[in-house]
């Protein structure tokens, strides 16, 4: 327990480096969750259960490591960026894997497809004391959900949204990841936040 004692997440082949084999390490993985030390979060992926960590896993990194190659964005990264009033009970990314919800004793987690053109503006920060997450911008994050919503290119439904802080949402940036997008849609939207960010910078929308 020792080796992962410091572990927020971790997958199980972090304890082959050892001498032991597959099999042994198995074997104690699946005694140690029947014994509650660990929780299984996925196959292959665990942490410690509250009373044996020292660092309470925070629920963007949880998500990385759930689906490979996925970052947080949509509700999730605009409330991170504190771009919507709405608590978000529900950690959502996406991603280049299949759609999907996974539940766990760490939360709920779900993933949304996006191809792998639309792949970007997003980066790698501290959520949590030595915790990194990839996580959209919040222009990507609206771009996102905007994608995968329907309907979601017009002023009433940006309004539905009432983001909260304008002056987070670059423009310009926006601008630019919607025409790297090269979705009209993606482009119809940050025509219409642009000049609405522009007059009422500081208010809610």
């Amino acid at each position: 327990m020792t080796l992962i004692a410091d572990e927020a997440v971790f997958p199980s082949g972090l304890l082959l480096s050892g001498s032991e084999s597959v099999h042994q390490v198995r074997l104690q993985l699946s005694r140690w969750v029947k014994a509650g030390r660990l929780l299984q979060l996925r196959r292959g992926l665990y942490a410690l259960a509250p009373t044996w960590r020292r660092v309470e896993p925070h629920p963007f990194l949880v998500a990385n490591r759930l689906q490979r190659g996925s970052y947080v964005s949509l509700q999730s990264a605009l409330a991170w960026h504190g771009v919507i009033p709405e608590h978000v009970p529900v950690a959502t990314s996406v991603g280049p894997g299949r759609p999907e919800t996974v539940r766990n004793q760490l939360g709920t987690f779900q993933f949304n497809h996006v191809a792998d053109g639309l792949l970007f503006g997003y980066s790698r920060v501290e959520v949590a004391p030595e915790q990194l997450a990839f996580v959209a911008s919040p222009e990507k994050a609206l771009l996102d959900l905007v994608h995968l919503t329907p309907g979601a290119d017009s002023d009433d439904y940006l309004r539905e949204l009432r983001l909260q802080n304008p002056a987070a949402i670059h423009v310009p940036l926006l601008e630019e990841l919607a025409r790297r997008s090269g979705k009209p849609k993606l482009i119809r939207v940050a025509q219409l936040v642009g000049p609405v960010v522009a007059t009422e910078k500081g208010d809610t929308l």
